[in-house]
């Protein structure tokens, strides 16, 4: 019998794209590969890519730089290009780096075991196609018997805000949403596995909107229909947009008890002026408005948050006004970035700032940020909170669990706690995590 191919998948970005590798990588272990951990040993590299941010992509061509001295090691091996980058790209691709053989947008997952059979074959194989049918209906569910006890799950995809700066649009079409018939299904399966904490994903997840039966799903309905599940425990969903922040979502915070308080909420900008030219169609007064009802629903709700800094015609006074709303909210934690000019996009037709004034502002705001993520974390110390049991930590009898606020969480425990949801007294915090004691 002959000796199964090989498979490495590099995966960057985004938990969507982590989501996206997992499924693919199930799909390749039923066409005949092993999934390997090192691109030395595989007969296929993937590199599941993202297009958000400029450096991003070109750290995609030097990772595939790097690929060359594998090949020439090993001339029969594959390599494939997937993702943001593969959308936007194209062909584009296999020009600039030809020992590429496949490239693949992120809604033609399912089409990839007859491109490889293609490319198996001595062809070039592309396709960056939108197609109408929903690609995890005809990507192949784990065959695994246990799972990690956290676990992701796309529920939607795609765009239709087209914020300035942004490719997703372009790069993962429009919104579409999954079935809650094939989701709830897909949950139910998940649990059986061993999953107790499922985290809804999507571009624009709480635009989710399905009809079945002339009722509209909406987020709220599919979370509560999920919490249904006995055996699952927690739920959490990311990334929002203020705009489609429904009253039963907000509501649900303050009903549904497996629904986690935490809340990814970007706004990307303090000043209505950026934020009109960024085109996010809302007001910072509707933002702070959004997160006051949740925090009435849900007073111990933690809020995260994006934000752009140094967008086109951006002036200090309009940072001031970013920093002012950090203060106003105090963030339990949030991402920043220098803007980045994405082709195709709007903004990409803008005088861009100074890389000194961006960098300068950035420096400013991050600190700023850290300063609330550390009282955050401050304020935690001598309580106790349930903490889902995740895996193994590197120190002899530690393990690593989860808090409800998402921060990871270094004990002493034996493996027999995982996914096991304990409380947990928080003894001491790092920068991003923190260390407790089993009670």
């Amino acid at each position: 019998m002959a000796d199964k191919k090989r498979v490495f998948v590099k995966t960057y970005g985004c938990q969507m794209n982590v989501y996206d590798s997992q499924r693919i990588g199930e799909a390749l272990i039923s066409e005949g590969y092993d999934i390997t951990g090192s691109p030395d040993s595989a007969d296929l590299i993937l590199v599941n890519t993202c297009h958000i941010r400029e450096k991003a992509v070109e750290k995609i061509y030097s990772e595939l730089g790097r690929y060359k001295k594998v090949k020439d090691k090993s001339p029969e091996l594959k390599i494939g290009v997937m993702g943001c980058v593969a959308q936007a790209e194209g062909k584009e691709i296999i020009r600039r780096q030809p020992l590429v053989d496949l490239v693949v947008g992120p809604q033609s997952y399912h089409r990839l075991p007859k491109m490889l059979r293609n490319v198996e074959a001595g062809e070039k194989a592309i396709d960056i196609d939108f197609p109408t049918e929903d690609k995890f209906l005809y990507l192949p569910k784990t065959k695994k018997k246990k799972l990690p006890p956290a676990a992701f799950l796309t529920v939607q995809e795609g765009c239709d805000k087209f914020c300035a700066f942004c490719v997703v649009p372009y790069t993962r079409g429009s919104e579409a949403s999954r079935s809650p018939v094939h989701l709830l299904a897909e949950a139910r399966s998940l649990v059986e596995k061993g999953v107790v904490e499922i985290t809804l994903l999507g571009q624009n997840v709480n635009g989710y909107s399905y009809i079945r039966h002339n009722e509209d799903w909406g987020l709220a309905r599919l979370i509560s229909e999920l919490a249904k599940i006995s055996d699952l425990k927690r739920i959490r969903f990311t990334t929002s947009h203020p705009n489609d922040m429904t009253d039963s979502l907000i509501k649900l915070f303050g009903t549904e008890e497996k629904l986690m308080p935490y809340l990814h909420l970007p706004i990307q900008s303090g000043s209505d002026r950026v934020l009109k030219a960024m085109n996010r169609r809302h007001s910072v007064e509707h933002y702070l408005r959004i997160l006051s009802r949740v925090r009435e629903s849900r007073p111990d709700v933690a809020i995260s948050g994006d934000f752009i800094v140094g967008f086109p015609g951006e002036t200090e006074a309009d940072f001031q006004a970013t920093l002012e709303l950090c203060e106003d909210v105090k963030y339990a934690q949030a991402y920043s970035f220098k803007y980045s000019s994405r082709p195709g996009t709007p903004a990409a037709k803008l005088k861009e700032i100074g890389e000194d004034t961006k960098s300068e502002r950035l420096s400013r705001l991050q600190s700023l940020l850290m300063q609330h993520q550390k009282q955050f974390q401050q304020n935690m110390i001598g309580r106790r909170y349930s903490v889902l049991i995740e895996k193994e930590g590197k120190e002899q009898g530690q393990v690593v669990g989860r808090s409800p606020y998402l921060q990871p969480v270094f004990l002493q425990g034996s493996l027999d706690l995982l996914g096991k949801i304990i409380p947990v007294e928080m003894k001491s915090y790092r920068t991003n995590s923190l260390e407790g004691k089993m009670i």
